[in-house]
């Protein structure tokens, strides 16, 4: 079995979960009153925005806090679409199963990680499709757009990959996703210290999630952000790798 028979097994699986589809269905609604809100402030004050040179744009004022939204939603929804990935089924004993057809932990992981990527890139774009439609009759800035798009699929690529790692550590998933949303909150304000002490830029602020996502979401895509997020990926796809093939030496 190849890591895409993995991925299309667990996909088939997230299809026919209940929480899966509650979760869409309820962020989508929430998401698409976040855009109709923002769309009818920006409309309404396009008078006082056309009396300014550097006023914001549609960009500004309507994608980019849509997508800002989304980002906050995945603190919660990545880890419980992550938790039962591999906690699951170690509870309920189908992943010695799984290990048993002489599947590598690394394909276990990536296929399961593949799987879930699939789910939160709908996700994504079901949430751009919003600007989308309408900034095509706008003046929308579409460079600053993508850049904020690329980010926020970054992070919850990030955020899926934490949560595999959490799910690899333990049997329940209820730990699992809370682990996850702990780790994701520790790295998202482990700078909040310094920055209260008055204190900007070291390492702390290079660790700092959140640091890497507002460039993005600013339009600026530079190399040291994606090598951040690269690298937070690859960590957590590793430990969660690790843990397996720990789980299988102990067997």
């Amino acid at each position: 079995m190849t890591v895409a028979a993995v991925a299309r097994l667990e996909w088939r699986r997230l299809l026919v979960r209940p929480l899966a589809w509650a979760l869409a269905a309820l962020t989508i609604a929430w998401l698409t009153w976040t855009f109709v809100l923002g769309l009818g402030q920006f409309l309404g004050a396009q008078v006082k925005l056309a009396g300014s040179a550097d006023a914001p744009g549609f960009t500004d004022l309507v994608a980019i806090p849509l997508l800002a939204e989304l980002a906050k939603l995945a603190f919660l929804v990545v880890p419980l679409m992550t938790m039962t990935q591999l906690a699951g089924e170690r509870r309920a004993g189908t992943l010695a199963l799984l290990a048993s057809t002489g599947l590598s932990p690394t394909r276990i992981v990536l296929g399961k990680y593949i799987a879930v990527l699939g789910w939160l890139a709908l996700w994504l774009a079901a949430t751009v499709a919003m600007p989308l439609c309408v900034g095509a009759a706008s003046t929308a800035d579409w460079g600053k757009l993508a850049a904020a798009t690329l980010g926020t699929g970054l992070f919850l690529a990030t955020l899926a990959a934490i949560g595999l790692a959490c799910s690899a550590a333990t049997a329940f998933p209820a730990i699992a996703a809370a682990m996850s949303l702990i780790v994701t909150l520790a790295l998202w304000t482990i700078d909040r210290g310094a920055q209260a002490a008055g204190v900007s830029g070291g390492f702390l602020e290079w660790l700092a999630m959140a640091t890497h996502l507002q460039h993005l979401i600013r339009g600026l895509v530079m190399s040291s952000d994606l090598a951040w997020f690269a690298l937070a990926i690859a960590l957590s796809l590793t430990l969660a790798i690790r843990r397996l093939g720990a789980d299988r030496e102990r067997q």
